[in-house]
């Protein structure tokens, strides 16, 4: 069995996990960069997801409403981390925020960071934020027995 592509949709790549055998249903997490509407529909319609990071997430305009993630927004329900660049010129503010208030979830966190859009890879300060977002919400990961 091989992985889904990188472009695959999130649920086809949860899927292929619960296939696998991993299947740990309480440590299930989403992380979407760049609008993350695939990933708002998929934790707003997937029990399976149980916390998400938006990097870089927004809404974005002039979508079909049957994928609109301004529609499934108000059903998400899990805790959710946004992380956004203060400079992001791709999502501004006002989609940035815009999605913020729209989520459904009782827990959730949006920052700014100084930065464009889905600054990850030069910022190893929010890969540590992300890490203890997920160890918050899902618990620490522990090392397997050799």
């Amino acid at each position: 069995m091989s992985l889904p592509k990188s472009s695959a949709p999130p649920y086809q790549v949860v899927a292929f996990l619960g296939g696998a055998g991993i299947n740990d249903t309480r440590r299930v997490e989403d992380m979407g960069c760049s609008g993350a509407s695939h990933e708002v529909r998929l934790v707003a319609v997937d029990g399976r997801v149980k916390t998400a990071v938006l990097l870089s997430g927004g809404l974005i305009r002039a979508q079909p409403p049957e994928t609109d993630a301004w529609n499934f927004a108000p059903h998400v329900r899990i805790p959710v981390l946004m992380l956004n660049g203060r400079d992001d010129f791709m999502v501004p503010y006002e989609n940035q925020r815009a999605l913020f208030e729209a989520l459904g979830a009782e827990d959730k966190v949006f920052k700014r960071y100084d930065g464009g859009h889905a600054n990850l890879v030069t910022r190893p300060d929010l890969i540590a934020e992300v890490l203890d977002w997920f160890d918050k919400h899902l618990g620490p990961v522990s090392r397997r027995p050799n």
